[in-house]
């Protein structure tokens, strides 16, 4: 699942605090034992006592990162996670025209389940993206787009933000390095379980409402290539920022039959279609 900034909106009151904040980010990150981001030499120190009480809420599984598919992983949502989750839950029922009569993230699951249900493929990428148009405020969108254009520093910088700020959507995660044209740089986020696809144990589900509208809308309203590489085996997923994704036809994504498991199989016959 994509991005969803409007959490946030309350903080980035004005254009100077925005672009203060994301380099607050980086800043942030360099502190901790990960060492996840370069130094940039533009941050002031006195950044860091404009931003009062920010903290890295994450989504947190109760167990270890366990590559097997086989087992299920329990997460404590913080108050932070609920509040993303529900916002988000309703933004796609809003856009669905489905109502679900649960909360939290078993909600978010089935308000998704529904549109897989109800659309096909194309209408559930556009449903996903109207979702995240009508959530997000395009002024912020703007902003970011003007202030993050693709460079080494903006694709470490959003592979940062996403490990920060959306554990609570696709589990948790780290930033790794790859090579991006003939040099290293740490613009993948690799999610060793993904809690969307676990949870909804779909492989269309993952194609058509994550992967595909995100890589249109991060590329579309963010002007930052995205390419989304799941791993069916394991759950696992890779989301390498500055990278152009492959066409359709070409995507092995594309390729994989749905799981056992799957319930919308059951009712369409295809997950995907």
């Amino acid at each position: 699942m994509g991005t969803l900034f409007p959490i946030f909106w309350w903080i980035l009151e004005s254009e100077e605090v925005a672009f203060d904040y994301m380099k607050f980010v980086v800043v942030l990150m360099e502190a901790t034992p990960l060492g996840v981001a370069q130094p940039y030499n533009i941050i002031n120190l006195q950044l860091k006592r404009r931003i009062i009480d920010m903290h890295r809420p994450r989504s947190v599984a109760k167990h270890p990162h366990n590559l097997d598919a086989s087992t299920k992983t329990s997460y404590n949502d913080n108050c932070f996670d609920r509040l993303a989750i529900n916002y988000l839950s309703q933004s796609l029922q809003s856009a669905s025209g489905m109502r679900s009569g649960k909360e939290g993230y078993e909600g978010l699951v089935e308000a998704a389940t529904m549109a897989s249900r109800r659309f096909n493929s194309i209408q559930q990428k556009g449903v996903v993206i109207d979702t995240l148009k009508a959530a997000l405020p395009a002024p912020l969108l703007l902003l970011i787009k003007k202030t993050a254009p693709p460079s080494k520093f903006s694709r470490e910088l959003f592979a940062v933000f996403t490990t920060i700020f959306f554990a609570w959507l696709i589990g948790p995660c780290q930033v790794k390095e790859s090579e991006f044209e003939g040099r290293k740089e740490n613009n993948v986020v690799y999610v060793p379980k993904c809690r969307f696809l676990e949870e909804t144990n779909c492989v269309g589900m993952c194609t058509n409402l994550c992967k595909m509208p995100s890589q249109l809308f991060i590329k579309d309203s963010l002007g930052m290539p995205i390419t989304m590489v799941p791993n069916f085996e394991d759950m696992s997923c890779e989301m390498k920022f500055g990278v152009e994704p492959p066409p359709q036809s070409l995507d092995p994504a594309f390729t994989q039959p749905c799981y056992k498991q799957c319930k919308a199989i059951k009712r369409n016959h295809n997950c995907g279609s």
